[in-house]
């Protein structure tokens, strides 16, 4: 008789470019959330919650094709192998594509504007990397219905606002603002003809943050040679068109008056360009009149990412301390939040232009920002341990922990087997707990308890002579009454009260 093969034990593994998040991790992002979500319901937007799941056709970023059909995104198709397949389904890649459905589907019921903010995951079917993952947070607030520049000034005053209520300091970061209408300006003065390769032009813009001026120069006009050698082509523009270009790139002042009207010289007639340095100045006026100045809030040409899906004021919040990478060498932290105005994204369902302007947070990147600047980080504190010394009193300790938890204090009782005491010590220091109960039939008799200093039994292990151990005890027995004072006391002494 043939032998059964047996069926291989699944690999209990993560799929490549996921990840698990335990404790800390995850309690210090919903702190965040909730940080970050108090500002945003204060500046009277409304909590969103839509589905996970989109068709692939709403999505509209990313459609089906033949040869690949879920690119870029996760999908799959419903009923794939019936006489009549379904739906392309997709998980949420961003948070925005799905607010433009849920507006055109709903925009009879709701005001406009519409103001909502939205937090959650997000998915994108792309390749992994350090520190890239194929999901992560998003943190959004969109203002839909409204041209009016002053929703722009106002995510820009949020964004930063949110930035200081988690705990990055003014001078440690700067809202930058910039605008797609200024560059579409500086195209038509160098090309009024549209015989340039625009996408190849932007493409050369977004590499100013890395080449810098100089190196925008040669990829513009004759190509110039990387880090490692190789030669990169230009784009072939003349050095008076670069010239604007650059103009348009290294407008920024230290006024911001003195920004706007370098803006204004290079979109020279454009009366797109004009448009957009309006608007910028708007938005500086508006700013101002709240006290968020220049500093906090920039005018900055030389924010380019997103140009080529904004479609008016883009802006983007930066980090500006130093921190040190895998090599040691110092670097700025960089950016932690964008956004700007996408006036064309609704009219994909509605067939009118619905204008919008919203901003998304880098959750992870924002923690990480917060682990470098020192403002979270370390082991979180586990619950109180009550300790089992006789399992036929369970309902009594259960009765000690239902106190506890009563009086506000986090608690549990150990699970476990009891007859090891020293095994319920050793769970107590794995839940990093601050103190456990140890209550026996001596302390039962008595009607008292042992409390037992965990966080200051460590210290005195780590580096006290046993003489000292014995003067400086982290022992205590208390009167049953006194038990919920007494760990009130040791946790305010060790800073978690």
């Amino acid at each position: 008789m043939a032998k059964v093969k047996k069926t291989p034990r699944p690999k209990a593994e993560t799929p490549k470019g996921f990840r698990d998040y335990f404790g800390t991790e995850v309690t210090e992002r919903s702190h965040m959330l909730s940080q970050i979500a108090r500002v945003y319901h204060r500046y009277g937007f409304e909590a969103l919650e839509s589905s996970a799941v989109e068709t692939v056709e709403a999505l509209g970023k990313f459609l089906p094709d033949v040869d690949r059909p879920n690119e870029g995104v996760f999908a799959w198709q419903e009923d794939a192998e019936g006489d009549k397949p379904g739906d392309w389904l997709a998980l949420r890649y961003d948070l925005t594509a799905p607010l433009a459905r849920v507006y055109a589907q709903h925009r009879n019921d709701l005001p406009t504007p519409y103001r909502r903010y939205a937090m959650g995951p997000v998915w994108r079917n792309e390749k992994p990397g350090p520190g890239r993952f194929r999901q992560f947070y998003q943190c959004d607030a969109d203002t839909v219905g409204t041209s009016s520049m002053a929703a722009d000034a106002e995510i820009c005053a949020m964004l930063a606002d949110c930035l200081e209520e988690v705990g990055i300091p003014r001078g440690d970061y700067a809202v930058r603002v910039n605008n797609r209408k200024v560059l579409n300006g500086v195209l038509e003065v160098i090309d009024h003809n549209h015989v340039l390769d625009r996408d190849a032009i932007l493409r050369t813009i977004d590499k100013f943050d890395k080449v810098g001026a100089d190196g925008v120069r040669e990829l513009l006009t004759t190509g110039r040679r990387d880090a490692s050698g190789a030669f990169i082509d230009g784009v072939n523009l003349h050095e008076n068109q670069a010239d604007v270009v650059l103009a348009f790139l290294t407008a920024k002042s230290e006024h911001p008056a003195k920004t706007l009207s370098n803006l204004r010289y290079a979109v020279g007639q454009s009366p797109v360009g004009a448009e957009g340095v309006d608007e910028l100045e708007q938005i500086a006026e508006l700013l101002a009149g709240q006290n968020y100045n220049p500093g906090r809030i920039d005018i900055d040409p030389s924010v380019v990412r997103g140009l080529g899906y904004y479609t008016g004021p883009v802006f983007e919040a930066e980090l500006t301390f130093e921190i040190l990478d895998e090599k040691g060498r110092k670097r700025q932290f960089g950016s932690v939040s964008g956004g700007g105005r996408y006036d064309g994204l609704v009219k994909r369902f509605t067939g009118q232009e619905v204008p919008a302007v919203g901003v998304s947070i880098g959750v992870d990147r924002l923690l990480a920002a917060l682990h470098a600047k020192g403002r979270i980080g370390g082991k979180e504190a586990g619950p109180i341990v009550v300790t089992v010394m006789d399992r036929d009193r369970m309902a009594d300790y259960m009765a000690i922990v239902a106190e506890l938890r009563n009086a506000g204090l986090r608690a549990e009782v150990y699970l476990g087997n009891p007859k090891n005491f020293g095994n319920q010590l050793k769970y107590a220091d794995k839940r990093q707990s601050p103190a456990a109960v140890i209550v026996g039939p001596d302390e039962w008799n008595a009607k008292v308890v042992q409390v037992k200093d965990l966080i200051l039994g460590a210290k005195i292990a780590e580096n006290a002579t046993l003489e000292e151990w014995k003067e400086r005890p982290s022992q205590y027995e208390v009167p049953r009454d006194q038990l919920v004072a007494k760990l009130r006391e040791i946790l305010a002494a060790n800073g978690l009260g």
